[in-house]
């Protein structure tokens, strides 16, 4: 026979029965292996690849009711994960513990066990009262580095020569399986992390959006809370109304966060910010190539807030021309992006805000008044800082403590200035508010805010609170009562006490003197040596 004939020949063709048998075995066993591999690379679900792998070692390689127990982390017990055999019981509430019987022992002692007969085993449990007591039964640990956390065992259909080859078979399966186990365990503690992120992400952004991060104990504010619960389980268009730095967009966040869309996505767009042509890509997106640099497609807010919210501010600016095309999109849902022809349905709610006088602009020509009846479903209107000056207070209080973790370090505002606050007209609200507490931290060296770190900041001490609509001959609307100061509190310290007093008289030294059992001679001198700016009020 030549060289070339002897090579073409299979390499399992011997004239020796017993050699031909193993060969036989080994040719099934590496077509076997090769089979698991690609089911095990298949899918992440684990159970239902441990299945298919005991179903794949059944029909190709010769291994009968075959088991996968893993180890519970929680109860520290071996679970059966997946068996092989189509009129087993539920093995599901089947457990071994360590050191029991045959599965168990194989477990805590991090080593394959070969039975020739399992009716010679007085330790084989038979739980799953699957096996036939008269053949043999191998069962491998599965590990994980060296860690055992399973066991891998099967029935071969004999006890021969051949039970040595079957279990160096079942340990490479075996560790297969605990690589597809470790990665399977990898991926679901990422998911774990990712979910308990995601949650913590969500509880967060519903606790720093809530009605909890809304400061207002006032009449206004809480009629806008009510409005904001209500509207919050709809569908409804809403239109916050209001001047600028009064807090609309925490209103559009409290609304978005607290409605059935909340884990939808909660889209925002300035509409004074951009000019029509770019306000059109912006909200509509745009096609490849619709106009110069015009590279990809681009979804517009409205894609992308759909199943969700879009928050459209200032929308007041928009031109009459754009305002058609957005009057379109409110009505029925419908859009095109810039230079396509194709219709797309978008699930939008949309919230608006303005600070502009809508009605007189429906009046003058300047603004649709259908898209006015269209953004005007449900309006709310948010009360400027002068209408709630009660609320100041809080306000400060809760702007300092923010200012203090940007700062890292303690803040604190005290009662006088809480008082000199209170007396301001605040035109900017409470985003002037906001940057008076900053500056006013960082001109306090001390980390205390009093009056006279107020002063520094360069805030008109001479504004009082006017009239709720500047411009008009109202009469002045009464000042909120500033917070009562104990006199006799042992923590205030001289300066404040005085200016205190000062405060409760009106800034008239006579009677401050009276409150401070002094004369009038020794709070002059007090507040000369204190370096009190007298007020007239």
């Amino acid at each position: 026979m030549s060289a070339a004939t002897a090579m073409s020949e299979p390499f399992h063709a011997t004239a020796d029965p017993a050699e031909h048998r193993r060969c036989r075995q080994l040719e099934s066993q590496l077509a076997a292996l090769f089979e698991v591999s690609s089911v095990l690379s298949r899918s992440l679900d684990l159970r239902q690849t441990l299945r298919e792998v005991l179903d794949v070692l059944h029909e190709r390689g010769r291994l009968r009711c075959g088991l996968v127990s893993l180890l519970d982390s929680d109860s520290g017990e071996l679970l059966v994960s997946a068996l092989h055999q189509r009129d087993a019981p539920p093995f599901e509430s089947v457990t071994y513990r360590p050191g029991e019987g045959v599965i168990g022992r194989i477990l805590e002692q991090n080593a394959p066990w070969v039975l020739s007969r399992v009716g010679d085993e007085p330790r084989f449990l038979g739980r799953l009262n699957i096996y036939d007591r008269d053949l043999p039964f191998i069962g491998v640990p599965i590990r994980i580095g060296a860690e055992a956390v399973g066991v891998f065992a099967a029935q071969p259909p004999a006890a021969d020569d051949l039970l040595p080859l079957s279990q160096r078979f079942l340990e490479m399966v075996a560790n297969l399986i605990g690589q597809a186990v470790r990665l399977a365990r990898n991926v679901e503690a990422e998911r774990a992390a990712l979910r308990e992120e995601r949650d913590t992400l969500r509880r967060e952004v519903k606790a720093s959006h809530g009605f909890d991060s809304i400061i207002g104990h006032t009449e206004p504010m809480r009629l806008v809370f009510d409005q904001v619960r209500q509207v919050a389980k709809w569908t409804t268009t809403v239109l916050i109304r209001g001047e600028s730095g009064t807090g609309k967009e925490l209103i559009a966040n409290a609304i978005h966060y607290n409605s059935p869309r909340a884990r939808a996505p909660f889209v925002k767009l300035n509409c004074a910010a951009l000019p029509d042509n770019l306000l059109e890509s912006e909200l509509f997106g745009h096609e490849k190539g619709a106009f110069t640099g015009a590279v990809a497609l681009r979804k517009g807010r409205f894609e992308q807030a759909d199943g969700g919210t879009l928050f459209l501010d200032e929308i007041g600016e928009i031109s009459p021309a754009f305002q058609a095309k957005l009057l379109r999109v409110l009505q029925e849902g419908e859009l095109e992006r810039v230079g396509g022809s194709r219709t797309l349905k978008v699930d939008v709610r949309v919230i608006a805000a303005t600070n502009r006088d809508l009605e007189a602009e429906v009046r003058a020509g300047d603004f649709r008044e259908d898209l006015y009846y269209r953004l005007n479903v449900m309006p709310i209107r948010m009360p400027a800082l002068r209408e709630r000056l009660e609320d100041i207070p809080e306000l400060a209080r809760f702007l300092v403590a923010k200012v203090a973790r940007m700062q890292d370090r303690e803040l604190s505002v005290t009662d006088s200035a809480l008082r000199v606050l209170m007396r301001h007209d605040w035109p900017g609200n409470v985003r002037e508010l906001a940057n008076c507490m900053e500056r006013a931290a960082v001109m306090s060296e001390d980390g205390v805010i009093d009056r006279g770190v107020i002063e520094l900041t360069g805030l008109d001490l001479s504004a009082l609170a006017g009239p709720a609509d500047p411009g008009t001959t109202a009469a002045p609307r009464p000042l909120a009562t500033p917070p009562k100061v104990d006199l006799d509190d042992p923590n205030l310290d001289e300066r404040e006490r005085v200016i205190a007093a000062l405060e409760e008289a009106g800034w008239v030294q006579a009677k401050a003197a009276r409150l401070l059992n002094m004369t009038p001679r020794q709070i002059a001198y007090r507040i000369q040596t204190l370096n009190i700016r007298v007020r007239q009020y």
